[in-house]
C-alpha cells in the first residue's frame, strides 16, 4: 500500500485525509466539505474513527472475517460506517462551525483473496487488471444521475460545471446508506482510491499510463498522479491511495487454516 495528499495549486488547505493499515489490509480515503475548516475535521474524523475502530474488530474476528465471512464484514462495515456517520453529524449539531460539514468515503478491507469496498459520495476506487482498467464504484452525484437517465452525454459530464455536487455523504444527515460490494482479487491487480481532485483534473488515460508505468513503485507511482493533478491545473486537493495484491500463498493460508482449527 502506498498513499499521497496534496491541496492542489488553488485551495488554501487540504480537506482530504487518508488512512492505511497495511497490517489489516485496510484503506480509507474522505473528501471533506464545508465552511471554514469543517471539511477537514468531517474527514479526519471519518477516517479516524473507522480505521481505530476496523484495526481493533480485525484483530478481535480475524479467523471468522479470514476464513470468507463476507456477510460478516460486510455487517461490520455498514455499523462502523454509521458510527462515523453519528459522530460527524452530532459534531455538526452542537457545534456552529461545523454546522453542514460532511465528507465523502472511499474504502477497502483486503481480507484473503477477497476485497470488500465500501463509498459514498464522489470519491472513487478503480481496478487494473492486466490490460483491463475499471472504475469500481458509482458516483453519489447529480451528474451521474444526470447521466444514468441520459439527459446528458459522457463529454457534456466531463466539461460541466456541477461535478461537486454530491447526493450522497457522510455526516449530513443522522443516517447515510453506503454501497458495500466484495469481489475476488487476483494476484497483480492494482487498486486505486482516490478523491475528485485526480478524477477530475486527470484524464483517465493519463492515470492508466502512470500506474502502467510506475507500478512496481506504489509510492511513487501515488506521488507521480498527485503531480499530474497539479500539473492539469491543480484546482482542487487531490490524494490517492494504491494497493498492490501479490501472489497469495496457499501454503501460508493452509497452516493459518489448521492452527485456528486445532485452536476450535
Amino acid at each position: 500500500m502506498a498513499y499521497a495528499t496534496d491541496s492542489g495549486k488553488l485551495r488554501p488547505h487540504n480537506e482530504d485525509s487518508v488512512a492505511i493499515s497495511t497490517e489489516y489490509g485496510l484503506a480509507i480515503l474522505a473528501d471533506g466539505m464545508g465552511g471554514y475548516n469543517a471539511g477537514e475535521v468531517a474527514s479526519g474524523m471519518a477516517t479516524a474513527v473507522l480505521k481505530n475502530d476496523l484495526e481493533a474488530d480485525l484483530a478481535r474476528w480475524h479467523k471468522e472475517l479470514y476464513r470468507g465471512r463476507g456477510e460478516k464484514l460486510t455487517a461490520l462495515l455498514q455499523a462502523r460506517i454509521a458510527r462515523a456517520n453519528s459522530a460527524i453529524y452530532q459534531a455538526s449539531q452542537s457545534q456552529p462551525q461545523y454546522a453542514g460539514m460532511g465528507t465523502t468515503l472511499v474504502m477497502g478491507i483486503f481480507r484473503g483473496e477477497t476485497v470488500t469496498l465500501a463509498h459514498i459520495g464522489d470519491s472513487r476506487a478503480y481496478r487494473l487488471r492486466g490490460e483491463v482498467w475499471q472504475q469500481l464504484t458509482r458516483d453519489h452525484s447529480l451528474l451521474q444521475e444526470q447521466l444514468d437517465a441520459g439527459l446528458i452525454t459522457p463529454e457534456q459530464a466531463r466539461q460541466s460545471h456541477n461535478k461537486n455536487l454530491v447526493t450522497r455523504a457522510l455526516g449530513i444527515d443522522s443516517a447515510v446508506i453506503p454501497d458495500i460490494q466484495q469481489m475476488q482479487t487476483e494476484a497483480g491487480d492494482i487498486y486505486l482510491f482516490c478523491s475528485d481532485g485526480l478524477s477530475d483534473m486527470v484524464p483517465e488515460e493519463v492515470i492508466i499510463e502512470t500506474i502502467q508505468g510506475l507500478g512496481m513503485n506504489l509510492a511513487a507511482t501515488a506521488q507521480q498522479l498527485v503531480q499530474a493533478a497539479n500539473d492539469y491545473g491543480g484546482r482542487d486537493n487531490v490524494s490517492v491511495v494504491l494497493v498492490k495484491i501479490q501472489p497469495h500463498s496457499t501454503a501460508s493460508f493452509n497452516l493459518f487454516s489448521r492452527f485456528f482449527n486445532w485452536l476450535k
